[in-house]
């Protein structure tokens, strides 16, 4: 089973206080989506699939939050951190396209 722990691990992509905090996000989320599958596993009557469906929809946007917080604290920490204008400039331009790529 994965360690589901939220303390930081090592590495340097993003700073300890912004691991904490996506570490944080993601457990809120991971709790949503627990009581999603207990509505949903309860849902006697069509009108319980409302629910069901508003609290899929927070939960997604809450996901959602999360990941424009990884790519914005990603941008901050990589750009912050470069040696050079062009470096920074080139850091930048990659997480651009991871943007692009997922969002």
């Amino acid at each position: 089973m994965a360690d589901t722990s939220n303390s930081p691990v090592e590495g340097k992509a993003l700073t300890p206080e912004q691991k904490t905090d996506l570490l944080h996000r993601l457990a809120r989320i991971e709790g949503q989506l627990r009581g999603i599958q207990r509505l949903l596993s309860q849902a006697e009557v069509p009108s319980d699939c409302d629910a069901v469906a508003q609290q899929m929809a927070a939960a997604r946007k809450a996901l959602d939050r999360a990941f424009v917080t990884l790519l914005t604290s990603a941008i901050t920490t990589h750009t912050s951190t470069a040696k050079s204008m062009e470096e920074a400039s080139i850091r930048a331009k990659t997480l651009a396209e991871m943007f692009g790529k997922f969002a």
